[in-house]
């Protein structure tokens, strides 16, 4: 998977969507336009899926520190 930042990917999604909704493009165009969305989209879910578990792991540790 390519590696960009969730920042850049949400961006650049943002970037096609307007794209897509204002600009008169050819059919060929929009469906390359659809799929590099569905990248970042992937990209996306990748890089939150990652930060959740980060945020288990330290909810789970601040829970042992507090039974000590």
């Amino acid at each position: 998977m390519e590696k960009i930042s969730y920042e850049e990917a949400t961006k650049e999604l943002n970037s096609i969507i307007n794209k897509i909704e204002k600009e008169n493009i050819p059919m060929s165009e929009a469906l390359k336009l659809f799929e590099r969305g569905q990248e970042l989209i992937k990209i996306c879910y990748t890089e939150l899926d990652r930060a959740k578990g980060k945020l288990t792991e330290i909810k789970e540790n601040l829970g042992k520190l507090e039974e000590i």
